[in-house]
């Protein structure tokens, strides 16, 4: 058996505090995480978007469409506990991040690849000296463990929210250089998309649209550019 969505147990929505920790009180209730955390939240800006999250829900509160919240949620209860083990796995891309593998055939892919990938390595190398080796074909080649160590060491000073977002960021494209770049603000939003998915629009140039990969890929666009969002607003 399965319960349906919660009612909506409150009238007002409001953002308290006057400096962060800016916080969510429904009816004067203090909203909390699902592991009963404080809802803190550290700006009034991401404060405000999940507060309008709340506001819109109707006589039945839909989690489905509130993805700042469980961003939010996801900071505090999973991210801002277990640092290393998210950093770990943000790397683990990194080690055979997308933008590293190349084609050799036909040339028109090849001159593509490299004319959108090679300056999210330029990039890496500017922001973190992490000089990061592109190759052809799909067979793992280790990239230099000083770079992959100054991927970490810059992943080491971000905040959990800006963790949370790299890391969905990280596996939505397949890579955590780009993901990087973009939250970093080094590349638009709409150009990072376009470079996470090189390949996949040579291919339907090709051969044209499936609808359900179509469906896929609008509801991944929606998660990329909510975790984009979370990153800025955060900041």
């Amino acid at each position: 058996m399965t319960t349906g969505p919660a009612r909506r147990f409150y009238k007002q929505v409001a953002v308290t505090g006057t400096a962060a920790p800016f916080a969510i009180a429904l009816d004067e209730r203090t909203l909390r995480t699902p592991l009963k955390r404080p809802l803190d939240l550290p700006t009034k800006a991401l404060a405000e978007a999940l507060a309008a999250e709340w506001e819109a829900q109707a006589e039945k509160i839909q989690p489905h469409t509130m993805p700042f919240t469980k961003l939010a949620n996801t900071a505090l209860d999973r991210v801002a506990t277990d640092r290393d083990r998210i950093i770990g796995e943000i790397v683990d891309f990194g080690g055979s991040d997308l933008v590293c593998y190349r084609a050799a055939t036909p040339p028109d892919l090849v001159e593509r690849q490299a004319r959108i990938w090679q300056p999210v390595l330029d990039w890496a190398r500017e922001t973190f000296q992490g000089e990061f080796q592109a190759t052809e074909g799909i067979l793992h080649v280790a990239q230099p463990e000083a770079s992959l160590a100054a991927l970490r060491d810059f992943l080491a000073t971000k905040s959990p929210w800006a963790l949370t977002a790299l890391h969905n960021l990280t596996t939505l494209t397949g890579s955590a250089l780009l993901s990087a770049m973009a939250c970093e603000k080094g590349i638009l939003p709409a150009e990072a998309w376009l470079a996470a998915h090189v390949d996949e629009d040579y291919q339907i140039e090709q051969w044209g649209w499936d609808e359900e990969a179509r469906h896929r890929r609008d509801y991944r666009k929606r998660e990329f550019d909510t975790c984009l969002r979370f990153c800025e607003l955060s900041h």
